[in-house]
């Protein structure tokens, strides 16, 4: 709840990217962050540092505002942030209702003790950091349109999304507190999307994902890699347990065997062009 209070208020001071490419976060050397974002002739960002655990605000006129991260209730990150916004002159307005949650409480209302513990927090974004590094290997073998390597703090998943290039059919929606035209958007051309949850919204655990939309005959039946790889009819994409590639011998090359094919699943079934959306170029000199 947290990441999605600073989320939204990425939403409302950026211009519109398309499929949202204006919402995410990014990983950093110290946690998860913004990047610059503009309010009036002045910019800001946002940074969770998983080091010193703290919530910055840093403004390019050298304004800066502090926060502890420590267990709080929602309404009380909240109400702070808020605050600090104001202190520092850029008084901010966001809708309060979490996105892509079933049974939500607005963000003031929510006087519920949440737990943080710095131990976890840190472990989580170094696990992310390794990712983000795999996610870009994989990113660049291809030329095609192809998203940057994001922190959806909705969903709250580490994604990567390869395009055809073709146009898809239009989104059904649904997705709780969620406009369906913004789903629609997202998904307004074929996709291969690719990325890691911690668990929850279907998922038990910690898991690596991969779908395509739309869905092509035969991709639920692709056989992809590793062994510890399967297909979740209920959520109509395939998954490899985080713990499968954590214990495995070589996590990059089990994690790039996953994104590897199962893309190919998903361009080949859906008779992608691959031949003009992918390159691998060769290894810089270390």
């Amino acid at each position: 709840m947290w990441t999605q209070v600073i989320g939204k208020i990425r939403l409302e001071q950026t211009p519109w990217i398309n499929h949202s490419w204006h919402v995410p976060f990014y990983i950093t050397a110290r946690g998860i962050e913004t990047s610059l974002v503009s309010y009036g002739g002045r910019s800001f960002s946002v940074s969770f540092d998983f080091h010193l655990h703290l919530l910055k605000i840093l403004v390019t006129d050298g304004g800066e505002w502090v926060l502890p991260l420590e267990t709080r209730a929602v309404s009380d990150f909240y109400w702070e942030v808020m605050a600090g916004f104001k202190q520092l002159g850029i008084p901010v307005d966001i809708n309060t209702m979490p996105s892509e949650v079933a049974d939500a409480t607005p963000f003031e209302q929510d006087q519920n003790n949440r737990q943080y513990d710095p131990e976890y927090a840190w472990r989580f974004w170094q696990a992310l950091v390794q990712m983000d590094r795999v996610f870009t290997e994989f990113r660049s073998r291809f030329i095609g349109k192809c998203s940057p390597v994001h922190f959806f703090w909705g969903s709250f998943d580490l994604a990567l999304t390869r395009f055809s290039g073709r146009e898809a059919p239009p989104h059904s929606g649904g997705i709780p507190h969620f406009p369906d035209w913004v789903a629609r958007e997202a998904y307004s051309h074929e996709v291969s999307s690719a990325g890691f949850w911690p668990g929850g919204g279907g998922v038990d655990s910690a898991c690596f994902y991969s779908y395509a939309y739309p869905k092509p005959q035969g991709f639920a039946q692709a056989k992809v890699a590793p062994d510890a790889a399967y297909y979740s009819e209920d959520l109509g994409e395939f998954l490899l347990p985080y713990d499968a590639v954590r214990t495995s011998r070589s996590p990059d090359d089990t994690l790039l065997d996953f994104l590897q094919s199962t893309y190919e699943a998903a361009a080949d079934k859906g008779m992608w062009d691959r031949s003009a959306l992918e390159k691998e170029f060769p290894l810089q000199a270390r």
